[in-house]
């Protein structure tokens, strides 16, 4: 975006300078035609022409004073007796017009149309029919002035039209966004969470029952418990977070150790091991990891049938590696058919531009390896 935007910024000051020397060019050319410099006032002159028509260079970034520089090279090398048109003139008050400028331009041009009778002043008297082509001249260039105002106002209004249409569009966008940011909210609230604390409160009453009556508590029940728990914690989070413009903390990185954790109690006999120094890491990666595991994790505890699992988190400056391997009984070839959980993995990790290699490993098992760069941003 940013390469983009500075190949628009050279292009636009290409078209100024093309614009600007195409301008006095053609100014030097109709003056030397007609009128040679002979004198330190002809020099004079064609001075104020070059200098008036190179000004355009800056008149995006300065239109006013364009205006007035221009302005007042006219009026010099009119007063020397160079008998060209006020064209450079014409494309600053084009430019101030369109940059929002139009009472300095107006004031402008007034006096610029005041000033050129005065400079004519300067010059010898010219014959009647002389005199009349000079009116009809000024006439034209009253005309030309006309429509350069009105050209860059038109412009303009163009402009600011256009650019109210884009803020309206990105406003509708916003505004459904949110309205169906809020329906998923209300839609999981209304479903989700009554189903999960039917299962939890179930399952604390049965843990519970079982420990007044002194039976041992089956280890799928507590895992059930611990289960509906943290699912109640993180679906909360994530209507908080909807609700909330997704300002609100999502699970990461410090809450594997929890994770682990109720693999085992699950059955699963899970370990972690965390090498290196952690980077300062995004938002989207902690999130990004965090799901990862989670997902092996889930899958190996359905999938598997395996008895152990291991998760290493490898910190480097530049990424953050996930490897979670399984001695289940998956093998190279297997009818292993890809579900959900993997294309949400698969989906997290393109997001961020990192790596995902998820298959069996010969000698049976499976695992699941990413890398996510820590400067990515979603």
């Amino acid at each position: 975006m940013g390469e983009r935007c500075g190949r628009i910024l050279r292009l636009a000051a290409v078209r100024d300078w093309v614009i600007a020397v195409g301008v006095t060019a053609v100014l030097l050319v109709a003056g030397l035609s007609a009128a040679p410099p002979t004198t330190a006032v002809g020099l004079f002159g064609y001075a104020c022409v070059v200098t008036g028509g190179l000004a355009l260079v800056a008149r995006r970034r300065a239109p006013v004073a364009v205006l007035v520089v221009t302005g007042v090279c006219a009026v010099g090398y009119q007063a020397a007796g160079i008998e060209v048109p006020a064209v450079a003139f014409l494309f600053a008050v084009y430019a101030a017009v369109r940059a929002g400028h139009r009472a300095v331009t107006v004031v402008a041009a007034v006096a610029m149309l005041v000033s050129l009778p005065l400079a004519a002043l300067a010059l010898p008297p010219t014959p009647p029919v002389g005199e009349a082509l000079a009116q009809a001249r000024d006439a034209l260039e009253v005309a030309w002035l006309v429509a350069a105002g009105a050209a860059g106002e038109a412009l303009r209004q163009a402009e600011r039209r256009a650019e109210e249409a884009e803020r309206t569009r990105e406003e509708t966008a916003l505004r459904r966004a949110d309205e169906e940011r809020l329906r998923i909210a209300r839609e999981l609230h209304d479903s989700l969470t009554h189903q999960i604390s039917i299962i939890k409160v179930q399952a604390e009453v049965a843990v519970h029952l079982a420990g007044r009556r002194g039976e041992p508590v089956p280890e799928a029940l507590v895992a059930i418990r611990e289960a509906s728990r943290a699912a109640t914690r993180e679906l909360r989070a994530t209507l908080e977070a909807l609700r909330a413009d997704g300002t609100t903390t999502s699970p990461g990185l410090d809450q594997l150790p929890d994770l682990v954790r109720r693999a085992r109690l699950a059955g699963v006999d899970a370990t972690l091991t965390i090498d290196g120094q952690r980077p300062d890491v995004p938002d989207a990666v902690h999130l990004a990891a965090y799901r990862i595991v989670q997902e092996a994790l889930t899958n190996i505890t359905r999938h598997a049938s395996t008895a152990s699992a291991s998760v290493r988190i490898d910190y480097r400056p530049d990424a953050v590696a996930i490897r979670v391997d399984d001695d289940g009984e998956a093998v190279p070839g297997g009818s292993t058919a890809p579900g959900v959980g993997l294309l949400g993995m698969r989906e997290r990790v393109a997001a961020l531009g990192g790596l995902l290699r998820a298959e069996a490993r010969d000698g049976g098992g499976f695992t699941v390896h990413a890398e996510l760069p820590v400067g990515a941003t979603p």
